[in-house]
């Protein structure tokens, strides 16, 4: 399973307005093929911005692949294009290592 994580950081000023948006961004994505769900956590934080890490869990990295080329262009520039000034964000890949000996 591969985890793409996006983590955000947006302005106190426009975090409702923000996360009412990204909730509906988040449906749309997981209907493209290969994501299979998403986990949003709300981070701890010592300044004026929310951080929130969404993590979408995919079935492979041709999934991701796929997303990145055909998808992924479109929709981060819908959320700069609305929250651009308020925004930035990161985003890394994870395997997840299926091993139980730890």
């Amino acid at each position: 399973m591969i985890v793409y994580e996006v983590n955000l950081h947006i302005d106190a000023i426009a975090a409702d307005e923000y996360a009412e948006w990204l909730g509906p961004h988040i449906e749309q994505i997981l209907e493209i093929e290969g994501f299979q769900k998403a986990d949003w956590f709300v981070c701890d934080s010592e300044d004026d911005k929310a951080h929130w890490s969404i993590r979408y869990h995919l079935d492979s990295r041709k999934s991701l692949a796929n997303y990145q080329k055909n998808h992924a262009p479109a929709l981060i520039q819908e959320g700069i294009d609305k929250f651009g000034q308020y925004l930035t964000s990161n985003r890394r890949i994870m395997l997840h290592r299926s091993n139980s000996n730890y």
